[in-house]
């Protein structure tokens, strides 16, 4: 128990069962200085310090006509370690059809990291994140490859509630999402090699912070966002820890022809088909996640067919040095896994099927706890 306080942070969880929730009250809004129903262009600019207590990150992802996929995220630090000081860095991800993937990671001094509380301006060495809540302008480069995407909105920017879900009979810890840009028009330059290929297609952007180590709070959850036919899709289902009550925070967005349709998570039903053992990991992987959305004589039915795994990763690799070893030692397992595949969205009136579309999505399983 003393080397897992350690590297938990050593912060003890109390012995009577805690909460979780989202933060949907008045008064939440009113603390936090949030519009109920308006997004600022300041929501998305850097919300921490940078300090130790906290981390934050900015995401951006894509399907291109190629089916092609681009993952870019910046970072304050890891994730993993909150309780450290700022270690800015940036990751890059290219799926390409019938290549290797590619997966790269730069990190940059703390005298090169700078971020905005005005608006999205994330600076990480010569690599940027720009954006308004209506367009954005990101730019990567190391080595032999670069990359400089536009992405426009046609969503407008959504968050679930407040974006704040609270941790704690006295929401003592955070963890909070703004998804910017739920569904944009994509154009992005991928240099490779020296070879300049452009590509257009759709993308996604969001926003995350947090003030403690997140496997503390979250047990696993799954994550994703679709584009199928003329309907925008963003969808999540977050288990709390054994410590808050195994608590379900359900996450739920719909909209079509640009215009939000559906976003009562308490509508929805979450249901996992045909779980398999994921050999490197050994956590449960569904083939297919479905969130079922009924209101009144109306029922739309996502589900999320998996054909590949396209990355997967153990979290203790993030963790180096003495921490390592600590959280080997105390049976840390967390792992990270993303997946691509067909997003299918049935729409229902009256018990009749109206609508079935589908196109390629991309989705995740972040799986911090112990498997029940």
């Amino acid at each position: 128990m003393f080397l897992a306080a350690i590297f938990l942070g050593n912060i003890s969880f109390a012995q009577h069962k805690l909460l979780a929730r989202t933060a949907d009250r008045p008064e939440d809004y009113k603390k936090l200085g949030l519009d109920p129903k308006n997004i600022a262009p300041w929501e998305d600019g850097m919300r921490t310090d940078g300090n130790k207590g906290s981390y934050e990150w900015w995401y951006f992802d894509s399907h291109l006509s190629d089916s092609s996929s681009v993952v870019i995220i910046f970072y304050t630090k890891s994730f993993m370690r909150p309780g450290g000081p700022l270690r800015p860095f940036a990751t890059l991800e290219i799926t390409r059809p019938g290549g290797e993937p590619i997966h790269k990671v730069i990190y940059v001094t703390p005298a090169e990291f700078s971020a905005s509380k005005e608006k999205c301006d994330v600076n990480i060495g010569g690599n940027y994140f720009r954006g308004d809540g209506n367009k954005y302008q990101i730019h990567v480069s190391d080595g032999d490859i670069a990359i400089d995407v536009s992405l426009k909105a046609q969503v407008p920017s959504w968050r679930p509630k407040s974006g704040f879900n609270y941790f704690g009979e006295h929401d003592e810890h955070l963890f909070a999402w703004l998804p910017s840009v739920p569904q944009g028009e994509v154009a992005l330059d991928l240099t490779i090699g020296g070879k300049t290929k452009h590509l257009t297609g759709t993308g996604y952007h969001d926003h995350n912070w947090g003030d403690v180590v997140m496997l503390k709070l979250i047990n696993h959850w799954y994550w994703g966002r679709a584009k199928a036919g003329d309907y925008s899709i963003v969808t999540s289902y977050i288990t709390a820890e054994k410590a808050y009550g195994r608590t379900r925070l359900p996450i739920f967005m719909l909209a079509k022809n640009g215009k939000i349709i559906a976003d009562d998570a308490n509508k929805v039903r979450f249901t996992l088909v045909d779980e398999i053992i994921d050999e490197k990991s050994g956590k449960p992987v569904a083939n297919t996640v479905i969130y079922e959305y009924t209101d009144g004589n109306e029922r739309y039915k996502i589900s999320y067919h998996r054909t590949q795994t396209i990355f997967d990763v153990a979290l203790i690799d993030y963790v180096k040095g003495i921490k390592h070893f600590l959280a080997k030692l105390a049976g840390f397992n967390g792992s990270y896994l993303r997946f691509t595949g067909n997003v299918q969205l049935e729409h229902f009136v009256n018990g009749e099927k109206v609508e079935d579309v589908s196109d390629p999505g991309i989705w995740e399983l972040m799986y911090f706890g112990k498997v029940r």
